[in-house]
């Protein structure tokens, strides 16, 4: 059993319950705090802790069933027992559908609220019992924190000797490196070695949402704080309280809300749209992004307060061409899995075939190569993939040819390639290549003549 399930809120008007109450739980044990009224109580819920929440019906300024939902869509915890001289089978049934554990009528036997009150605590343990089976189970199934980075790397090695340090401390980490070389995966294995890996990792993609959705998005809002606003939001910061936030791409964080967040960071508070009080909110922020921060701080688009509020901890990951030794392990254990995504028989790869991935330049990094392989699989039906079955895409080497930076000469070489390599599996069957490619027949044999393909 948990501290906090010792603590109880009584959130009632009159002196005389309160005081009962508070002589009782005391007498057998518990801690007990009291609130007056339902925006009083909520008060206490914004910056307590509680197992178990008593709660009047009748409430000045605002009724309990009020104050209930206040407490769900603040996401408040705590098991709430509402109580009422006034009772009914509907007033009861309402609670209920918001919330509440139990409803006992008033006037009622000390025996009773406790028995009340344990039971409420045995619900609250289980539940707790419950998720932490869950999370012991899926963390059994597959691996977590660095034990889920394939790697066999001596950079690598340090990258995630680092991720080990790092996530003991509460500090915010910012994750650099090129596009494709497992940013979220560090950011997830951080929050999986660190104590609050048993609290919620949320992550979210700052350059894919405008920036007035995304205010109310990780800040939250009150309800009709603006239009459409039809119910109270807590955010993404509400919503991983205990736990990390990923804020991926943050490089293209909106400059007009850089503020609020050096704010939330700062003093570890959130203000929802809408609200004239911040809220409390206790999160981990791992920032990552692609993008070269210090030129951004330069060109004036980053808040140089900012850039250093969440570069507490800096980890770069290097590109995957510095790893090479990493290629034939990520090979090794997402060939199954690609292979099982496509139902097919999972083949082996040809010394020549892995020295090619090897020597390759991986621009895309670790997502262009989980790319090539799955094509590969697309094409290849043998059991032994050879180098020769390898659909790779060239790249260009720097210098760069002006003219070879046509989208359109690009496009048109990849689907070039990729109908050549549909010609060579199904031996000249055009028919079959069609299907292969998802094309009709009739634009196939339109793109051979294009392409001059004999």
């Amino acid at each position: 059993m948990t501290k906090n399930q010792h603590n109880v809120l009584i959130v009632d008007d009159e002196a005389p319950m309160r005081h009962m109450l508070r002589m009782v739980l005391e007498r057998d044990g518990y801690t007990v705090t009291e609130a007056t009224s339902g925006s009083q109580g909520l008060e206490r819920l914004r910056t307590g802790h509680y197992g178990v929440i008593l709660c009047d019906i009748r409430l000045p300024e605002m009724d309990g069933l009020t104050f209930l939902q206040e407490k769900q869509s603040h996401q408040y915890g705590g098991t709430v027992i509402m109580m009422s001289a006034y009772g009914s089978i509907d007033t009861a049934v309402e609670c209920m559908k918001h919330g509440a554990y139990d409803y006992i009528s008033k006037p009622f036997r000390p025996d009773e609220i406790l028995l009340a009150v344990r039971k409420a605590e045995e619900r609250l343990q289980l539940s707790q019992e419950n998720v932490k089976l869950k999370k012991d189970l899926r963390r059994s199934a597959r691996p977590q924190g660095v034990a889920a980075v394939i790697h066999r790397s001596p950079v690598m090695q340090n990258v995630l000797s680092l991720v080990r340090k790092a996530a003991e401390a509460p500090a915010t980490v910012l994750i650099t490196g090129p596009t494709g070389t497992g940013k979220e995966l560090i950011a997830r294995a951080l929050h999986a070695e660190s104590p609050r890996s048993d609290k919620p990792f949320l992550a979210v993609n700052c350059s894919a949402i405008p920036a007035g959705l995304l205010e109310s998005e990780l800040f939250g809002h009150t309800k009709g704080a603006f239009t459409g606003a039809d119910r109270a939001r807590s955010g993404l910061f509400g919503a991983a309280d205990g736990g990390t936030l990923l804020l991926d791409e943050i490089g293209d964080f909106p400059m007009e809300l850089q503020p609020k967040l050096l704010r939330v960071l700062q003093e570890n508070e959130v203000l929802r749209i809408g609200e004239s009080q911040p809220t409390p909110v206790d999160v981990r922020v791992i920032a990552a992004t692609a993008k070269d921060l210090h030129q951004a701080v330069a060109d004036g688009s980053f808040r140089e307060d900012l850039y250093y509020r969440l570069a507490v901890i800096a980890i770069e990951l290097p590109a995957l061409k510095q790893r090479p030794e990493d290629i034939a392990a990520l090979v090794e254990s997402y060939l199954p899995r690609i292979a099982a995504r496509l139902k097919r028989p999972v083949p082996s790869i040809s010394p020549a075939a892995l020295s090619r991935l090897t020597e390759q330049a991986w621009p895309g990094n670790v997502r262009e190569l989980l790319n090539v392989l799955e094509k590969t699989l697309v094409f290849c039906r043998d059991e032994v993939i050879g180098e020769n079955d390898l659909v790779l895409v060239d790249h260009p080497e720097s210098p760069v040819d002006p003219s070879s930076l046509s989208m359109k000469k690009a496009i048109s070489s990849l689907e070039e390639a990729y109908i050549r390599k549909a010609l060579s599996v199904t031996g000249g069957n055009r028919t079959q290549a069609a299907k292969i490619l998802e094309i009709s027949l009739r634009s196939l044999i339109y793109k051979i003549k294009d392409y001059g393909i004999e």
